[in-house]
């Protein structure tokens, strides 16, 4: 059904007009930790590792989360040894869930210690990504042959996200995951196509510490490469699809990211970098980069 008989079918039954939900924009799709009840230091487990400076199991707070729902230490995570923190995005799924889906239900006055809330913040990430990416399609001219496929199941996820927690709890993130991907697939395909040449095509590939230095892959399909460790300074990374790519601790110094598809802050923050890194604008430059370009 979509949004327009979905709403016929609304007045029909109130028996009046009912004002349109407004889809979730790009700016709700960013983490918003003021509007959250820090659902992420609460709901997440990990494990004392390079990553995490002590084991933390799922449920349980973490011992620098504040009365007011903020962590104690946010400005210093890396230094503390809470790298892992640093690299988590929730696509603002948590304040989708604390002011949306629960009506302001802090978690710690919930009947249920805040349990429902927890069990869905990994689902609501999930639909949350879906709805970057698909807004993302949406953003791009080169797609426009998709673009109103795209708009008709970025409405069905955003429904999906509005629902109340039993409606939530129902969805199946897999499967939606697996509905949406066809399109993103065609939507790849139409932008890198503007790239002339014959493009590369490394999806899933094994790259870890590769040496991918001034690589030429613009346009390349580098969906679900593992690229831990590479080398991939000054390489021309321009409208290539990085959908799910492992960039952790990758050296993005001085390498062009212009226009990358289904970039996500995440993959960002796990890689180093520097200020001549260029990135496409559905991302933020790390805190932790270098401020000055390196040689």
């Amino acid at each position: 059904m979509d949004s327009g008989s979905g709403q016929a079918a609304e007045r029909t039954r109130t028996g009046g007009d009912v004002p349109p939900v407004p889809r979730t924009g790009r700016a709700e799709l960013r983490a918003d930790c003021a509007a959250c009840f820090g659902l992420c230091c609460v709901a997440l487990a990990f494990t004392r590792s390079a990553d995490f400076a002590a084991d933390k199991p799922a449920g349980t707070p973490c011992g620098h989360l504040g009365a007011g729902h903020r962590c104690g230490i946010h400005g210093g995570l890396r230094a503390s040894g809470y790298r892992g923190c640093t690299v988590y995005d929730c696509f603002g799924a948590g304040q989708k869930l604390s002011r949306t889906t629960f009506g302001g239900q802090d978690w710690r006055t919930a009947p249920d210690g805040g349990a429902a809330m927890f069990a869905a913040l990994p689902l609501m990430r999930q639909l949350h990504e879906l709805l970057a990416f698909l807004t993302e399609v949406l953003e791009r001219p080169a797609a426009a042959p998709v673009h109103a496929e795209a708009a008709a199941e970025l409405d069905r996820i955003d429904e999906l996200t509005r629902r109340d927690p039993a409606g939530l709890a129902a969805v199946d993130p897999a499967a939606e995951r697996a509905a949406v991907n066809p399109l993103l697939l065609r939507a790849s395909a139409l932008v890198r196509a503007q790239v002339p040449g014959r493009l590369a095509r490394r999806r899933g590939a094994d790259l870890a510490g590769a040496r991918l230095r001034r690589a030429r892959l613009r346009g390349a399909d580098l969906r679900g490469a593992w690229l831990m460790g590479a080398d991939l300074r000054e390489a021309d990374l321009r409208l290539a699809d990085l959908i799910g790519a492992d960039l952790r601790e990758a050296d993005l110094r001085g390498a062009d990211l212009t226009g990358a598809l289904f970039l996500a802050q995440a993959q960002l923050n796990a890689a180093l970098g520097d200020a001549a890194t260029r990135l496409p604008h559905t991302v933020l430059r790390p805190d932790h980069w270098t401020a000055e370009p390196t040689a």
